[in-house]
């Protein structure tokens, strides 16, 4: 099975800036798929740019990452607003697995919709879906 990595992760094992990454990728040095708005990078693409083998620092296990998309609908600017603190503020700082967890927001006033897009560890992504479940139950 292929194996896929981050922006964020391709830019560590490199020691690079996540900038400069995403310029190799609009620079088509480096090949990447996109997945809404991140991008994924086949091991075998980041190791044509390199050259060599990649070496990624072991975690103790077989990681897994998970990708969710939330839509809550029905929401205006200040709940939103909100909703979107209170989850920015509940993936601060590190998580049991070690490795962060990415949100993206989008607001759409018009349609008076929210979409968060979740990347992260399974069990830190479930633990946040479950807060944002009591969040929108309680707006």
């Amino acid at each position: 099975m292929a194996q896929y990595y981050s922006v964020e992760q391709v830019a560590e094992l490199l020691g690079l800036h996540v900038r400069t990454v995403r310029g190799y990728i609009r620079d088509g040095r480096l090949a990447a798929t996109r997945i809404g708005k991140q991008y994924r990078i086949a091991r075998a693409d980041l190791e044509a740019l390199t050259g060599s083998p990649v070496v990624a620092e072991s975690t103790g296990g077989r990681g897994a990452e998970v990708s969710s998309v939330v839509r809550i609908e029905d929401i205006d600017r200040a709940r939103a607003d909100r909703l979107t603190t209170t989850v920015l503020a509940a993936i601060a700082g590190p998580r049991e697995g070690g490795r962060p967890l990415h949100v993206e927001t989008v607001l759409d006033e018009e349609a008076q919709t929210l979409r968060l897009v979740i990347l992260g560890d399974p069990a830190d992504t479930a633990a946040l879906l479950t807060i944002v479940h009591t969040l929108t139950r309680e707006l």
